[in-house]
């Protein structure tokens, strides 16, 4: 068989999150770290929320980011994402340049419309005929409204998409970046992921039994700029990390170890890195009943043991589905930014759903990750 041809890398030159931690990276490093974070209000949500733990994202003031300006009529998600994207590029070491725009592309990962969609499609049968359903339901029901919001109000006007891909959503929106960068459709693309809280969600979790018990549903978004290092160095901005590579499989049930044990030595040897480099892993299913042992037995077939880091972003945020490999991305830089002294070769970003779905991702922090200054707040 023709071995997978290695790939040049990508670099993060920024990162923006908004989660249960709080807004910020330096919010969920000290959420990973154990801190007590600060309660949010479910009932600024709305809806009848099942017996179950909830985490939600606090003192949620979209417009203390946004401004008041066209945000009232935006979901709860969108306010999410917009947040994550203002943060990404506010905090760029080298602001994108008036002219940027038309060569930046963005790229969303979610399932986020479930509240938006179920709330339409309820409207369109209780409601008196002719079904007058409000008008505001629309403006979030396509795929594509998130990254085109996100585009919108920033001015970007290269390659936009939506990809629904269940929780390895994230990583098939890195690979479809990393292809429009190497095809030369953009020269940089917001990539990241979004999920929000609902009474909707929150049912669908409780009733499925998919959760492994007391694991919590939460909501989040992290949204990364990325670029080639060439890029990058003529623009001079500051590289966080280098993503190396990615990989995504669809295995079914039965072939979940032997699918991302497969995604990952792929990843391994495309992106050059030996097996007893890799340091740290952040895993993602820690929340899903009977999926936490495959991932884990996954990774130590090709590594041989879990490495001595290991980083479950679920058990502080929550479960949050098509947005939790994002925020285990988050959760790494997060890590890095916080411990000065860290020194890892290699990392590892896994993910496995009980649709069968399979990825992994491949980075490495910059050494100008632990010089960076702490986030102003």
């Amino acid at each position: 068989m023709t071995a997978a041809p290695a790939v040049a890398p990508l670099v993060i030159t920024g990162c923006g999150v908004a989660c249960a931690a709080g807004i910020g990276l330096d919010a969920l490093a000290d959420a990973m770290d154990g801190a007590q974070r600060e309660e949010a209000d479910l009932a600024a949500i709305g809806g009848d929320f099942p017996p179950m733990p909830l985490t939600a994202t606090p003192e949620f003031r979209a417009e203390n980011y946004l401004g008041t300006k066209g945000i009232r009529s935006l979901d709860r998600a969108s306010r999410l994402a917009l947040i994550a994207a203002h943060q990404a590029l506010a905090r760029l070491s080298t602001p994108l340049a008036s002219t940027d725009g038309a060569h930046t592309g963005v790229v969303i990962g979610s399932t986020a419309r479930f509240r938006s969609s179920s709330e339409l499609c309820r409207d369109t049968l209780v409601l008196e005929k002719p079904y007058l359903v409000s008008v505001n339901s629309f403006h979030s029901f396509g795929s594509n409204y998130y990254p085109s919001q996100i585009a919108i109000r920033n001015s970007l006007r290269g390659a936009n998409t939506a990809i629904a891909g269940g929780r390895i959503s994230v990583l098939a929106a890195i690979r479809y970046a990393r292809n429009a960068i190497r095809q030369g459709h953009v020269d940089r693309a917001l990539v990241g992921a979004v999920e929000e809280l609902s009474a909707q969600s929150a049912w669908s979790w409780y009733l499925s039994g998919a959760l492994a018990p007391g694991a919590a549903v939460g909501e989040g978004s992290a949204i990364f700029l990325v670029e080639t290092s060439a890029g990058a160095a003529a623009a001079g901005r500051v590289a966080l990390a280098e993503l190396l590579a990615c990989e995504t499989g669809t295995q079914g049930r039965s072939g979940l170890r032997e699918g991302l044990a497969a995604c990952i030595q792929r990843a391994l040897r495309r992106s050059g890195v030996a097996a007893d480099s890799v340091t740290t892993v952040s895993l993602g299913a820690t929340a899903l009943r009977g999926l936490r042992a495959a991932e884990q037995d996954a990774v130590r077939r090709v590594l041989g043991a879990l490495p001595p880091r290991q980083i479950r972003p679920a058990d502080v945020l929550g479960e949050t589905f098509s947005a939790s490999a994002a925020l285990q991305i988050a959760s790494l830089l997060a890590s890095w930014r916080a411990d000065r002294g860290a020194v890892d070769s290699a990392a590892l970003v896994t993910s496995v759903g009980h649709d069968g779905d399979v990825g992994c991702l491949v980075l490495r922090p910059s050494s100008h990750l632990r010089q960076h200054p702490p986030e102003a707040s």
